[in-house]
């Protein structure tokens, strides 16, 4: 490979929550055991260098007052959805800015629903829609996803269909990517989405951050591709946080072509008066979307599909009772602990806390609408999540 992906980098005292966690967050290990970060979704690489060249280079000028966004960080984001997901037709002036996916999805939200609407969702949901969207006064209604004959997560539409013809809904939080359950959503179950949304006079907000990190071969489909009237009823949040692990520098971008929509975003983002780029984000930027930038996050993809791969065949071959399904995307697992925590009268606390004790940071599922669920990182180097699998048998799940 060309680049480095075995390393892990020393991170404690340099401000990361993800091994740093905040006090008492997490049990204490026992000694003898590090902490292994498999919690937050925040990748323990080492950075692609281009983005701290770009950084550095500009840090280097000693003037850092307003500034406009330069037309080489439009150019790069245009090059970089026509490069790797065909995307035509995207100009400057559809692209806007965001201090993170979550408060795009607030504005598109605010422009688009009164408070006290109701907005559907899928569930398992990301812990940071429900946080968001109800500390704004806005109603969630959750259509759970089912797995199929071959535990796959789809889409129910007889459920979606009827929840948005009874409930009058106008509004629809899509994941794409699937976070937490992993899903790289097919071009059919897309376009039958959409074509519920269409008929029941629903705009789509569509939260596409993940859209680099597709595994095993998987494609990503741009919900705002799958038909013109998609291209129009959908407001698209991105962001190179997820794919280059910038989330600790605040930057993410919507794509918005629907003239009316886009300016509404632009009005509402705008008001808070707070809602601006940071010069040194916009260079990250700049510095992740070169061509090294390309060959990296391929090379990322082949590893997190390994780091997968390993995982998903340990916990089918030595967890009974703990099921999931193979992410297609993403880099988190999302694990349903039910038959293992019934068959040894254990609560979901007390298997947190063991694995905990042993070094395992992991995150509680019940935030994403998973009872007996557990979501863990698996961006992290693979000799690394071997040495945490072999903990999680020995001392957890298979104790003696």
């Amino acid at each position: 490979m060309t680049y480095d992906f075995t390393t892990r980098p020393d991170r404690h005292g340099w401000d990361s929550i993800a091994v740093d966690a905040p006090k008492g967050l997490f049990a204490e290990p026992k000694e003898g055991f590090d902490s292994i970060p498999m919690w937050v979704a925040d990748m323990n690489f080492v950075a692609l260098p281009t983005i701290q060249e770009a950084m550095i280079k500009r840090a280097s000028h000693p003037a850092f007052g307003y500034f406009s966004p330069r037309d080489e960080y439009y150019e790069e984001i245009i090059r970089w959805h026509e490069r790797r997901n065909g995307v035509t037709g995207l100009e400057k002036k559809h692209i806007g800015y965001a201090n993170g996916v979550l408060g795009g999805v607030v504005s598109a939200t605010n422009i688009l629903c009164s408070k006290g609407d109701k907005i559907l969702l899928h569930t398992p949901t990301y812990v940071g829609f429900t946080g968001s969207l109800k500390n704004n006064g806005y109603d969630m209604v959750l259509s759970p996803l089912v797995k199929d004959e071959n535990g796959i997560w789809r889409m129910d539409f007889e459920d979606m269909e009827n929840k948005l013809r009874d409930q009058h809904i106008h509004t629809a939080v899509f994941c794409s990517p699937h976070n937490p359950c992993g899903r790289v959503w097919e071009r059919w179950e897309i376009e039958k989405a959409m074509e519920l949304f269409k008929k029941y006079d629903v705009y789509v907000i569509s939260d596409e951050i993940w859209s680099d990190i597709i595994l095993n071969g998987h494609k990503h489909i741009p919900t705002q591709s799958v038909s013109e009237d998609a291209r129009n009823r959908t407001i698209a949040m991105y962001a190179p946080s997820k794919t280059f692990n910038l989330a600790g520098l605040v930057g993410s971008y919507s794509i918005v072509y629907n003239d009316y929509l886009r300016e509404r975003m632009n009005k509402e983002a705008s008001l808070s008066h707070y809602n601006s780029m940071n010069v040194i984000s916009m260079y990250a930027l700049i510095g992740a979307y070169q061509d090294e930038g390309y060959v990296w996050v391929d090379e990322l993809c082949q590893v997190l599909s390994d780091n997968i791969n390993y995982a998903y065949d340990y916990i089918c071959d030595h967890f009974d009772g703990v099921t999931l399904s193979k992410p297609e995307g993403t880099y988190m697992l999302f694990i349903d602990c039910e038959g293992w925590l019934k068959a040894h009268n254990m609560t979901l606390d007390e298997l947190l806390k063991k694995g905990n004790e042993y070094g395992i940071l992991w995150q509680d599922g019940r935030g994403f609408h998973g009872e007996y669920c557990i979501r863990m990182n698996l961006a992290l180097p693979t000799a690394w999540i071997k040495e945490a699998f072999d903990r999680l048998d020995k001392y957890v799940f298979n104790a003696e």
